[in-house]
């Protein structure tokens, strides 16, 4: 994996192969930030990757600037290869062992972007309580958006709320602004 644009633009980053992860492809991760650029003043943000496995979007977060970043994850070596990764590129990232539902129940904090590329085995109705957790505990700032990558041919709309989706082949990213919580 490579990070696209700021500060630390073009280095490689190579994982261990033994990390249980799907990292974001250049692809969708090039038309994330492309949308985020356009609506976000990374300098001012506060940003929760959740599931963040190699910490793939974390360091591009904080390559362009972002200085608020929490990473979870509840895989002890990814959290370990973030942290390791993070000293070695200088980024202050905030990089945490836990299981997505204990932080969101406990969390005080509030974002202005989550970030979720939860494992593609998860269901329907486990997208749904993950969005209903970040609602409950008023995890997004008032002009928040929670995004979610998962495989295109699940929905995760289920409210009839207007979420922006945007599909790239067999992943899709869905945008979730707090309004439409």
């Amino acid at each position: 994996m490579r990070i696209i644009s700021g500060s630390k633009k073009s280095i490689l980053i190579k994982a261990p192969k033994n990390l249980p992860v799907r990292p974001t492809t250049d692809k969708v991760k090039e038309s994330l930030f492309n949308i985020i650029s356009n609506r976000y003043d990374y300098k001012n943000c506060a940003v929760l990757d959740v599931f963040s496995g190699t910490g793939n979007l974390s360091f591009e977060f904080s390559s362009r600037g972002c200085l608020e970043i929490d990473s979870i994850d509840n895989n002890q070596n990814c959290i370990n290869f973030i942290n390791k990764k993070s000293k070695e590129l200088n980024f202050n990232i905030n990089s945490v062992k836990i299981d997505y539902r204990l932080y969101l129940k406990k969390n005080t904090k509030k974002y202005d972007i989550i970030f979720a590329d939860p494992p593609y085995s998860f269901n329907h109705h486990e997208y749904l309580e993950f969005i209903k957790l970040v609602k409950e505990n008023e995890s997004l700032k008032e002009e928040g958006v929670l995004i979610i990558e998962h495989r295109s041919n699940i929905s995760i709309n289920e409210t009839n709320e207007e979420y922006e989706v945007r599909n790239y082949g067999s992943s899709s990213l869905t945008f979730i602004k707090k309004a439409s919580l």
